[in-house]
């Protein structure tokens, strides 16, 4: 037998096909609620950084639910055990790592701590959270509250005998203060970097950059609060968001004189939330929220996509006729109309069409409460999976 002829492939096409067999990939176990069937169904999420694409399998039915393809709207830094990201209008949870490789190549930086606005620096809250955003973490869970003396006695705890201990547990509980659950790469030391020297005094001299060196006065009024560990930040997190049961220190809304406001998904992942925060929700009913627009308005489903898309932040805005006050401050629902009238107003400034124009305020004055008691007193209207309980 003679060989005649040997065709070696080109190297263009032997690149390619080395690079197919090694194209990285990363993979997550995801939860999705389904409410039409009220189910939880799960599957594994597959990311491929080298085009951006994603591929879906259900594992209940051992089957693929969707074929790779192409999906702009995830990015790397999106991608960490905690987080939702919207594929194809659904929400998913990501609840594991599919792989030792993705645990490895991506979990092993990130960190969870506990944040806190002391009540000197929550009037700075819109400044504090752009902070965070500059160093890269991502607040994924958030309340405002005021604890009593036994609450601010037990979770200080650990300093019970030193000398500060009585006007630190004053001063914590002298007024409203904002809980944060930060998520990152090493988070508990970079949000502690942000923080800067516990004595606001050496702060200023320092860091003068850092949240006390701009906003707290001494070593007890410091503006915020940071863990110091990833076991403090596990203990103190709890404190604040229990995992099992109960909710924590209850949020600070009044239900009276007040309207909602809602800063939508796209607005809070720009780096945009405003000034004035009472609570962060993760996953809004948003069908249920935004029925009473149902057959009304045109941009309906896209609507309630774009508040399913992502974290929100929702708001009890208090002020004279508030109502209309806020929806003057957020003006015309369509951000390119409002550029034209009312330049300075919300839409405006953060908008980018009538879907993601920045931010829900009501419509109707006799709306107002009806819709914070909605988000803020109804359990149901948070994630019906009961993830993040606020």
């Amino acid at each position: 037998m003679r060989v005649r002829s040997v065709t070696f492939p080109c190297r263009a096409w032997l690149d390619c096909v080395l690079s197919d067999a090694q194209d990285e990939r990363f993979a997550f176990l995801a939860e999705w609620y389904d409410p039409s069937a009220a189910l939880l169904r799960r599957y594994q999420l597959l990311y491929y950084p080298k085009d951006g694409s994603v591929e879906m399998f259900d594992m209940k039915n051992q089957r693929t639910f969707l074929r790779r393809t192409k999906f702009d709207e995830i990015h790397p830094e999106d991608l960490f055990v905690g987080n939702r990201v919207n594929v194809f209008s659904r929400q998913l949870n990501l609840i594991g790592y599919g792989d030792q490789y993705t645990a490895n190549k991506l979990g092993s930086k990130k960190e969870r701590t506990l944040a806190m606005i002391k009540p000197d620096a929550v009037t700075k809250v819109g400044d504090v959270i752009q902070m965070i955003y500059d160093a890269n973490l991502i607040v994924t869970k958030a309340k405002m509250t005021k604890l009593t003396w036994k609450q601010a006695a037990d979770f200080y705890t650990e300093h019970q005998s030193k000398s500060f201990f009585n006007n630190l547990v004053q001063f914590v509980s002298s007024g409203p203060v904002i809980a944060m659950e930060l998520m990152g790469d090493e988070a508990v030391s970079t949000w502690r970097k942000v923080l800067g020297p516990t004595d606001s005094g050496v702060a200023q001299k320092d860091a003068a950059n850092s949240l006390r060196g701009q906003f707290g006065t001494d070593g007890t009024k410091n503006a915020g609060h940071g863990s110091d560990s990833l076991a403090s930040a596990a203990r103190e997190l709890e404190f604040f968001f229990p995992s099992t049961t109960g909710h924590g220190p209850s949020n600070t809304a009044m239900y009276s004189d007040c309207t909602c406001s809602i800063i939508k998904p796209h607005a809070i992942s720009e780096g945009k939330p405003t000034t004035h925060t009472d609570d962060i929700l993760y996953l809004l009913n948003a069908e249920e929220f935004l029925e009473v627009y149902k057959g009304v308005v045109a941009e309906y489903a896209n609507m309630v996509d774009e508040l399913c898309s992502g974290p929100c932040m929702a708001l009890e805005i208090h002020a004279t006729d508030s109502p209309r006050t806020f929806r003057d401050f957020c003006g015309p629902a369509d951000p390119e109309i409002a550029r034209h009238l009312r330049p300075t107003t919300l839409r405006a400034l953060y908008g980018k069409n009538k879907v993601q124009n920045a931010v829900h305020c009501t419509d109707l004055p006799e709306d107002g409460i009806l819709e914070v008691i909605s988000v803020f007193a109804v359990k149901k209207i948070l994630d019906p999976t009961n993830a993040y309980k606020a």
